[in-house]
């Protein structure tokens, strides 16, 4: 199927009180736009879940577009803020599993908005166009299940949901981290605990040696071990059985 026939399927996340009014608005206005787009209302912005947008790329979504109130507009005063910091973190995931961090989007729309509303959801979806359709293959739905793992991982919801009020007003020690080196730590975060889950779904096949899990990743067979001795240390992983004097890792209880 051609890009020019293809039509994209596109999820839209829009805040209930700026720009799912703005949407309403265009729609009364009667101001046309793309109609690939399908709109779930949220409370806030800043209440979607990672989880939910990795979901629908899981589902065959081949774009997810955040919309929400304009900074200093939020009925929840923080809401945009925290959304900002969860959708760069969901895009920089999106991107290490070998996605292109572009199929998300965040931007802002107010009540008023409905001509603003309309030309953010057709400039999104031309660019969901050009990018052509999401083709999961079973490498690239390997990784994004791995990517839902991480998302869903406590250390991580954590950190992200938290990145925002730390570098606003400081740790619980009272010391305030620059941004950008925060928001590093936040990634070597995300990075760790996303080869933990590459390992883990590399393991639902079956055990395997180090050797193996290191081939299939494409990582240092010392990184792997690494990771391995992580994994049994939190309880998710044991090791079995000798294999060629190699021993066989599997996940705990299958």
């Amino acid at each position: 199927m051609s890009n020019e026939s293809w039509k994209p399927s596109i999820i839209g996340f829009m805040c209930n009180w700026c720009s799912y009014a703005g949407a309403d608005l265009a729609g009364t206005s009667r101001i046309q736009y793309s109609p690939e787009i399908r709109i779930i209302r949220v409370l806030c912005s800043g209440r979607v879940d990672p989880k939910w947008i990795i979901k629908a790329f899981l589902k065959g979504a081949d774009g997810v577009m955040v919309l929400g109130c304009h900074f200093g507009d939020c009925h929840y005063i923080t809401g945009n803020y925290q959304a900002e910091k969860k959708i760069k973190a969901t895009q920089e995931i999106l991107e290490m599993a070998g996605l292109e961090k572009e199929r998300l989007y965040l931007d802002w729309v107010s009540a008023a908005e409905g001509m603003r509303f309309a030309k953010l959801v057709d400039q999104f979806t031309d660019k969901i166009r050009k990018l052509g359709p999401l083709k999961l293959d079973d490498e690239k739905r390997k990784k994004l299940t791995a990517a839902l793992l991480t998302v869903s991982n406590d250390k991580v919801r954590w950190v992200v949901g938290r990145e925002f009020s730390i570098i606003k007003d400081g740790n619980a020690f009272g010391e305030k981290l620059a941004p950008y080196e925060f928001h590093e730590q936040v990634k070597s975060i995300i990075k760790d605990n996303l080869k933990k889950s590459l390992i883990m779904a590399v393991l639902k096949s079956g055990p395997k040696t180090v050797r193996e899990i290191a081939s299939e990743l494409r990582e240092p067979e010392s990184e792997i071990l690494k990771q391995l001795v992580d994994l049994m240390r939190l309880d998710k992983v044991e090791m079995g059985e000798v294999k060629d004097r190699n021993p066989l890792f599997a996940l705990k209880g299958e």
